[in-house]
């Protein structure tokens, strides 16, 4: 165990580490530099902007309840373009509330394959039927994505973020790598087909992004990813934590920028805002969790991820009244590793 005064100066690291939009995140800025206004804004004007909310029915979208509380959905997707997405889909998708104390955070995974009502797409070709929760930003990009969680979920998306997988994979070599345990060795199904050896590994961006997109080599499938994804980001966190990348401007600075360029936000979304309204989150403040599944089946001859109803609604409530905290205490089983769940 390190002495105390080392262990002080780690919490004090983890302390100035702002949680942002990505899915655990997004590490924005450091507590001292987001105090200079005009790096935050230039770091803001990094980031690719979408209208994440065209076409929403106002009247038809939950309202936000707790004054203080934010909810923000976490999209994973191999292309920046948010206007190209004809015949893709969103591999991670999560949502992340924060307490409107702003001093916990939850991150809900909800599985990409979760069976769900998909409301009708702005073109009027797709949707108003139950399919798997991807298939909405195929039909109808973000916003039919948004509409489709919220309606899933009963709470109300303040803001979203996208995540550009292949642009994050530069995030991780800015901090030369990040270790991750491996559970089982195995050889991905994508080319260059890497062989990824049990145990603890220390991997680059590629490789990274590579194994946490594997799931046919586990016998539970999306749930196994969606359980790397989570390590993934931790580790992420712990990586900028551990290696002085918050205490040298050098690092900091090239680790924000290629952070920041690998993002798409609404166009509301205000780096320097949100990254204030999160400067006392730690890692030790986030949860993560999955969306509760009752396993999975088979829908329209598709393999899908099916609900606990019960256990979601009383999740997603617990969302919506800024009670995540009471409900994780309370609940015998809340399951922080386990995933699925419309609410339909």
């Amino acid at each position: 165990m390190p002495p105390a005064g080392e262990r002080g100066k780690r919490v004090r690291r983890r302390r100035r580490i702002l949680l942002g939009t990505l899915a655990a995140l997004l590490v924005l800025v450091g507590g001292g530099i987001i105090g200079i206004a005009t790096y935050g804004r230039s770091l803001d004007g990094n980031l690719a902007r979408t209208d994440a909310f065209a076409g929403l029915p106002e009247n038809a979208r939950p309202t936000q309840t707790v004054t203080g509380a934010m909810n923000v959905l976490l999209l994973g997707s191999d292309s920046r373009d948010p206007d190209k997405t004809a015949d893709s889909r969103t591999d991670t998708i999560m949502l992340m509330h924060l307490d409107a104390d702003h001093q916990k955070a939850e991150v809900i995974s909800i599985p990409r394959d979760t069976w769900v009502f998909v409301p009708r797409s702005p073109d009027g070709r797709h949707g108003n039927t139950m399919a798997k929760i991807n298939s909405a930003y195929a039909w109808g990009g973000t916003p039919l994505t948004v509409q489709t969680v919220e309606s899933f979920t009963g709470v109300h998306v303040d803001h979203v973020a996208l995540v550009d997988f292949a642009g994050f994979a530069q995030v991780v070599d800015a901090l030369g790598g990040v270790d991750l345990t491996i559970e089982k060795t195995i050889t991905s199904i994508h080319a260059p087909h890497r062989t990824f050896q049990k145990g603890t590994r220390h991997l680059d961006g590629a490789s990274a992004l590579d194994y946490v997109r594997q799931r046919y080599q586990f016998a539970d499938g999306d749930f196994s990813r969606e359980r790397h994804q989570r390590e993934f980001l931790q580790a992420l966190l712990d990586r900028a934590a551990g290696i002085g990348t918050l205490s040298n401007p050098v690092k900091l600075n090239a680790f924000l920028q290629a952070v920041t360029r690998s993002v798409t936000v609404d166009e509301h979304f205000d780096l320097v805002n949100v990254a204030l309204e999160l400067r006392d989150l730690r890692s030790d403040d986030l949860t993560f969790l999955g969306s509760p599944s009752a396993g999975t089946g088979m829908k329209s001859g598709q393999s899908v991820v099916l609900p606990d109803t019960t256990k979601a609604k009383a999740l997603y409530q617990a969302v919506a009244d800024d009670t995540v905290q009471d409900y994780l205490t309370t609940t015998a089983s809340p399951a922080p590793t386990s995933t699925a769940a419309p609410l339909r």
